[in-house]
């Protein structure tokens, strides 16, 4: 679905220079979960905004779904990220006035979804993550726990083919963010290829391959041997 190729990312600041991505190759296959860890500042954000193309790399390629995102406008970004990608943040950025079940409708409401069809879908999803009931409250009523769910259920409304979760628990204690963890392994068996960026190394164990990242690089990778 995703590859990148000799991927590098760097930030100029007057006269300074710092290199985010180096030469990263990567592929991530249809219905793949993959973990990425790493310490703080070693690129793993970086490296998520411009799988979610938010960002453009400065010189090497990524393809999604065979195509380079290089030769793309803007405007077709936009369009593969309305309707391909789904994005989990770890402060949840949901909107405060607007209630569970407008927050997750939202993006469909920019997809020109019919109405009729925005309802079905936002009950199914509402229901399928168990916070129907929550549905006329609002965010700041809700548990971490809880407005984590309806984030991720805002991110995948849209039924995207791929989701990009970075640190979902990172705000959760750890009976939530086990929670959280089981509703995105539950996705993945569905077919949704996810990508997680993590420092938790329990996290990884839902995924199936691990990759490292240090100083902008892939230093170790590790696949995950299911029983």
């Amino acid at each position: 679905m995703i590859k990148v190729s000799n991927l590098t990312k760097i930030y100029r600041s007057f006269n300074v220079e710092t290199i985010a991505l180096n030469a990263i190759n990567l592929e991530i296959q249809d219905g793949e979960f993959l973990s990425i860890m790493g310490p703080s500042g070693c690129g793993k954000s970086t490296l998520l905004n411009i799988l979610a193309l938010l960002d453009r790399p400065t010189n090497g390629e990524v393809f999604f779904m065979g195509e380079s995102i290089g030769n793309m406008s803007d405007k077709r970004q936009a369009f593969i990220r309305k309707n391909y990608v789904g994005f989990v943040f770890q402060n949840f950025n949901l909107i405060d006035e607007l209630s569970v079940y407008e927050n997750i409708e939202l993006p469909l409401i920019y997809q020109k979804i019919a109405k009729a069809e925005r309802h079905r879908r936002t009950v199914e999803i509402m229901e399928q993550l168990n916070i129907a009931h929550k549905s006329q409250f609002f965010p700041l009523q809700l548990s971490g726990g809880q407005q984590q769910r309806v984030a991720i259920a805002r991110a995948v409304v849209t039924q995207p083919l791929f989701l990009l979760a970075d640190e979902p628990t990172g705000n959760l204690d750890s009976v939530q963010g086990e929670e959280v963890m089981n509703i995105l392994s539950q996705l993945n068996n569905m077919g949704t290829s996810i990508v997680l960026v993590t420092h938790s190394l329990n996290n990884t164990k839902y995924s199936q391959r691990t990759i490292h990242l240090f100083d902008g690089q892939i230093v170790t990778e590790n696949i995950q041997q299911f029983i």
